[in-house]
């Protein structure tokens, strides 16, 4: 996972799709996640800009995301 650039995760109440592309813009990894295996994805991720949309839980997700070095967006 070293080549990992952005992260896009696209939130929702169950589950959590992430896309995450290297600093070409490849698509180079795409999952579905339950919460807690997502935190436990990117806690293995090296420090990345990941996006999100603007919904309920994004802060939430932004502060868990920051406290493991990310910068959210």
């Amino acid at each position: 996972m070293e080549n990992i650039a952005l992260i896009g995760i696209d939130l929702g109440k169950n589950s959590f799709h992430i896309h995450c592309q290297d600093h070409r813009g490849k698509a180079v990894y795409r999952k579905k996640f339950t919460r807690p295996k997502l935190i436990e994805f990117l806690a293995t991720c090296p420090a990345t800009t990941i996006a999100m949309e603007a919904c309920g839980g994004s802060h939430f997700m932004a502060r868990k995301l920051a406290e493991l070095g990310h910068f959210p967006k």
